[in-house]
C-alpha cells in the first residue's frame, strides 16, 4: 500500500490533482452518491444569491456514463501529463494552471452562447489532446487500432464522436474546445513566434504569488509554516542594529 502511494505522489501534481477529482466526482454522480446538479453550469446561476462560481470548476469534472469514467479520466491524467513534464509552452506549473483557466473561460464562453451545452470535459480533453500534439508533428499515434500522425489525434476524437448517441452534439461541444486550444497556442506561440509580436495572454504574477511555497519547518507536533527570513553570518544576542554599529569601544 504504501508503494501505491509513493507512486501516486510521485506523479505530476497538476495532472494528478484534477485526474483524482474527474475520476472522484464522476464515481460520486454515477453510483448516486452525490448529486449531479451542482456539476452542470449555466450563466444565470451566476446572477443568484450567493453566486455559483463553483460551477466554473465543476462543470470540467463529470465524464461520459459507465466504461468512460475510467477511460476519461485515463485521458485527463495522460495529456495533463504530457503537457505539465514534456511540453516546452509550461516550463512552471503556474503556466499550464493558466492555460487551464484560458482554455476553460473560452470553453464556456462558447458553448454557453452556441450549444447550450453544461458539462464540459470533453471539450477540455479535446484541448489538451490538441496542445499535447503540437510539439509531436513527424511521429505517430496509435488511434483504437490504426496508425495516425499525431497531430491528427484530436480531429480523431472528434470525428468518432458521430458513432456513439448524441453524436452531432458532442461534435458541437468538442470543437468549442479546440477552438479555444488553438486561439490559446495563437495568441502565446504563433503570433509570437511568426507575427513578431509579444506574447498576449502571458502568465499572470499572482498565479506565481498563490503558488509560491512557503517555509516548513518540522516540529514535534507537526509541521509549522513561516516565510522565508534572511540570514546573518553573525550570531547572538545581540539585535540587528546593534551588530551593524561597528567594532565595540572600551570605556574609560
Amino acid at each position: 500500500m504504501a508503494d501505491i502511494a509513493s507512486v501516486y505522489m510521485n506523479t505530476p501534481p497538476v495532472a494528478r490533482t484534477v485526474a483524482t477529482a474527474v475520476f472522484a466526482c464522476s464515481v460520486g454522480v454515477y453510483t448516486g452518491m452525490i448529486s449531479s446538479f451542482p456539476f452542470f453550469f449555466h450563466h444565470s446561476l451566476l446572477f443568484k444569491f450567493p453566486p455559483a462560481l463553483y460551477r466554473l470548476v465543476t462543470s470540467f469534472l463529470i465524464t461520459g456514463p459507465d466504461f468512460n469514467v475510467l477511460l476519461d479520466t485515463y485521458f485527463v491524467f495522460t495529456y495533463l501529463s504530457q503537457l505539465e513534464v514534456g511540453n516546452s509552452k509550461f516550463t512552471r506549473k503556474e503556466d499550464l494552471i493558466w492555460y487551464l483557466m484560458v482554455v476553460s473561460s473560452v470553453i464556456i464562453l462558447l458553448n454557453q452562447v452556441f450549444t447550450g451545452a453544461g458539462s464540459y470535459l470533453h471539450a477540455l480533453l479535446i484541448a489538451l489532446c490538441y496542445t499535447a500534439t503540437q510539439d509531436k508533428r513527424g511521429t505517430s499515434a496509435h488511434f483504437y487500432v490504426i496508425t495516425i500522425p499525431a497531430q491528427l489525434m484530436p480531429y480523431c476524437l472528434l470525428l468518432v464522436q458521430l458513432l456513439f448517441p448524441n453524436g452531432w452534439y458532442n461534435l458541437k461541444v468538442g470543437l468549442t474546445g479546440l477552438f479555444a486550444a488553438h486561439l490559446h497556442d495563437f495568441l502565446t506561440r504563433l503570433y509570437p513566434e511568426f507575427g513578431n509580436g509579444p506574447n498576449l495572454l502571458p502568465t499572470p504574477g499572482w498565479i506565481s504569488w498563490i503558488l509560491s511555497t512557503p517555509r516548513v519547518q518540522n516540529t514535534a507536533y507537526g509541521q509549522a509554516m513561516g516565510p522565508q527570513r534572511e540570514r546573518s553570518g553573525r550570531t547572538g544576542p545581540l539585535p540587528d542594529s546593534w551588530r551593524s554599529a561597528g567594532p565595540g569601544r572600551r570605556l574609560g
